[in-house]
């Protein structure tokens, strides 16, 4: 559905996309990660037609994004960073300027605008100016924008910049609804926004793409070393001794978590160590409660890739 082969945007001597390469396959959801100035809004608007790449090819639903910019729009819902509003207007009159400005035919514009306010709950407030919305319906009044004529790719510019916690949740939850009918790009520096909707990711720092995969994935290639967390309901003093003493185990930490203790067992990367864990708690009779491996979060990811020098990796 998206294709993005060897993009690189330049601004004079400031290059800030460079050489990326990545897909995005028809009904997935996918998460464009990196911090601030990485790139990602460029990358955005280069998909969206805002802007034309310095070199390099996209395309969206088999249309090339600099040849055929009208067929691209057609097909794209797009939810800039600062959603296109006009505060002057209702929530109908805007929702029908932009459905009328979309390419909606009139006599299914008012159809469509129902359609929308009922989507993405605005049934309250579409009688009100946009200037008198709180910044939560303003986001979603953005959203409405960008689906009122049921495009095939949504591409989401952080849109859950500036919103309150319930207001990021109800947004989490719309995206994640819309993700069932849509092929959707989401575009963050909120990590917890990626875990929540999202299957795969495409982590970039300074105009490069770092990694793309899913979390788990990225995580196993990553992690240097594999950890075990054991919790214990009755450990003795030697615990730790025996299970570092099992074949394989580096490292064993202890914490006194509540209400049992917990062991993080850790061992080289390719070694699974579980079930001769196991078998030595139920010998012992330490009373396992939980045998758990611990993976790499998203979090651990990100700040892996961010932080190290591409030149090295």
């Amino acid at each position: 559905m998206i294709d993005v082969c060897d993009v690189t945007k330049r601004y004079g001597p400031i290059t800030a996309v460079n050489g990326i390469s990545f897909s995005v396959a028809q009904g997935e959801v996918l998460a464009f990660l990196g911090p601030n100035g990485a790139g990602k809004t460029t990358t955005m608007r280069i998909l969206t037609c805002f802007l034309p790449a310095t070199s390099g090819q996209a395309s969206v639903a088999g249309f090339d994004c600099f040849e055929q910019p009208i067929e691209v729009k057609r097909t794209i819902g797009y939810l800039p960073e600062v959603p296109p509003l006009y505060p002057e207007m209702t929530v109908t009159e805007y929702l029908t300027f932009a459905a009328r400005l979309k390419g909606v035919a009139s006599f299914s514009v008012d159809s469509a605008v129902d359609r929308v306010v009922g989507r993405v709950s605005l049934g309250d407030v579409r009688g009100r100016l946009i200037a008198n919305l709180s910044r939560g319906y303003r986001q979603r009044v953005g959203l409405a924008q960008a689906l009122v004529h049921e495009p095939l790719v949504l591409i989401l510019d952080e849109p859950t910049t500036g919103l309150d916690p319930r207001q990021i949740i109800e947004i989490r939850e719309l995206i994640t609804s819309l993700a069932e009918t849509h092929t959707v790009i989401l575009s963050t520096h909120i990590l917890p926004e990626a875990t929540a909707v999202c299957r795969r990711v495409v982590i970039i720092n300074d105009g490069r793409i770092m990694a793309q995969d899913s979390q788990e994935r990225l995580s196993a290639k990553l992690r240097q070393s594999a950890k075990v967390s054991m919790v214990l309901r009755s450990p003795t003093a030697q615990t730790t001794q025996e299970l570092q003493a099992v074949q394989g185990v580096l490292n064993v930490f202890h914490e006194n978590t509540s209400p049992h203790p917990t062991y993080l067992v850790e061992s080289s990367a390719n070694q699974d160590l579980r079930e001769d864990l196991a078998r030595l708690a139920v010998n012992r009779g330490w009373g396992l409660v939980e045998l758990t491996s611990v993976t790499m979060t998203l979090e651990d990811v990100f700040l892996k890739l961010t932080r190290e020098d591409p030149t090295q990796s």
